[in-house]
């Protein structure tokens, strides 16, 4: 074979990681309005004394930090989807970016319950009028952000849509093209329960989400202390709120973890693909890996077993095209009687042996 056909098979390992993704446009335009209200939300907090205000801001500041990561990973992701010394591409940066920002969202919260714990001690004047007119600037932009972010922090537009990379590269330039042509014709993907969010994208929803609601929370209570003379609602508010970033932050970190960690994906995507390949012949699979590479993309090592097997190609083919597979590897064994009696007899002289090493541990201890 000369070496001028192998580019043909050789695959691609970028995965789409190289286009510049619609969140991260929204994610800038998001940071910009959302540091500026943080500002004026610390400076007023300050001023009129809020503790409930103050935390408001802080928690705006966490978001802005954690939103600045998600920028600097949408743009480091695109730039270095085609470095080679990444075995899938950079897709997992979204991950990561994401796990740093749950970190820091711990951090924040932390700081703002121990301070809210202090002024349940020494409790200090509050200027109502400013801090709630403040307060309501502050949830108004949270609300603008949502919609500029957009639904449930995910665009279908910018869903993978598997594409076999194990097939040779005109093949899956075509393929490319097809879906993207026919994206709006996919919807019916999401019944394999894979996760399809842009994880940057949805960490900024929720950070923004969780704003919103510090922003309500603060809201009522500089509304109770004015009107009912409920001063300790205030720093009440301001730990309850950094309760709720605590859980959220938790949530986020195993999620993330899930994806750099390497975890199977979920088992209604895993069954698909068994039952997609055993259903035809006398297919087995005897060993199943699926996990993902990026955001709502996944990678799979497949063992199959059969008595009449076939080239991997074959088996790859019979897997559910709604799965967004990048990255296949089959391998498959032959199933013989011979072997199977050649398996068994293994077997029974490994349970021989272990059954005879127990025999002398136990002699041992006896001893």
């Amino acid at each position: 074979m000369h070496d001028k056909y192998i580019e043909r098979w050789m695959h691609d390992h970028t995965f789409g990681q190289d286009r510049k993704r619609a969140g991260e446009r929204r994610t800038l335009i998001v940071i910009a309005i959302t540091a500026f209200a943080m500002v004026v939300e610390i400076v007023a907090g300050l001023m009129f004394g809020s503790m409930a205000l103050l935390a408001d801001g802080l928690h705006m500041g966490s978001h802005a930090s954690a939103l600045a990561i998600s920028a600097f990973a949408y743009y480091y992701t695109r730039r270095r989807a085609g470095d080679a010394r990444f075995n899938f591409s950079t897709g997992k940066v979204n991950s990561l970016a994401a796990f740093a920002s749950a970190v820091m969202l711990v951090i924040f919260s932390l700081v703002m319950g121990g301070e809210s714990v202090r002024r349940f001690i020494f409790p200090v004047d509050i200027g109502f009028n400013w801090s709630i007119i403040v307060a309501v600037g502050g949830l108004l932009v949270n609300g603008v952000c949502l919609v500029i972010l957009g639904g449930h922090g995910e665009s279908h537009s910018e869903h993978d849509h598997g594409v076999d990379f194990h097939r040779p590269r005109d093949d899956v330039h075509k393929r490319e093209a097809h879906h993207e042509e026919h994206a709006h014709e996919h919807h019916h993907h999401d019944h394999h329960g894979h996760v399809r969010q842009d994880q940057n994208l949805w960490s900024a929803y929720l950070h923004v989400t969780a704003d919103a609601l510090t922003s309500v929370l603060a809201i009522f209570a500089l509304l109770g202390a004015k009107y009912m003379g409920q001063y300790w609602l205030d720093p009440l508010m301001g730990i309850a709120g950094a309760v709720l970033i605590v859980a959220w932050s938790w949530k986020l970190l195993a999620s993330s973890g899930h994806v750099l960690l390497d975890m199977q994906a979920p088992v209604e995507l895993r069954d698909a693909i068994k039952l997609a390949i055993e259903k035809e012949a006398d297919n087995r699979v005897s060993d199943l890996h699926v996990w993902a590479v990026g955001p709502g993309i996944y990678a799979a090592e497949i063992a199959v077993v059969s008595s009449s097997p076939q080239a991997p190609e074959h088996y790859t083919a019979l897997l559910p095209r709604g799965i967004p597979l990048v990255h296949v590897a089959v391998q498959v064994h032959t199933f013989t009687t011979d072997s199977a009696q050649h398996e068994g007899k293994q077997r029974l002289a490994r349970y021989g042996a272990s059954r005879l090493e127990k025999g002398r541990y136990s002699d041992g201890e006896a001893q």
